[in-house]
């Protein structure tokens, strides 16, 4: 009984599928945070690009819009 008992705690053909599922929850929830962190910051900032666009002369919406 001793035997099965270290042979148990010693085995580790689970370890990597442990590891692939702890990497896999670690990858989802950055995927998940980030956007959920940048966003907010983020459209502030890129309203306040089209003003600066359509005030530079010869750049912007002009050029892509052929206005």
């Amino acid at each position: 009984m001793r035997n099965v008992i270290l042979n148990f705690i010693d085995s580790e053909s689970g370890a990597v599928t442990v590891d692939w599922v702890v990497l896999t929850a670690a990858i989802v929830g950055i995927a998940i945070a980030v956007p959920i962190l940048v966003l907010p910051n983020l459209l502030p900032v890129a309203s306040g690009v089209q003003p600066a666009l359509d005030a530079a002369p010869g750049l912007g919406a002009s050029l892509i819009f052929g206005q």
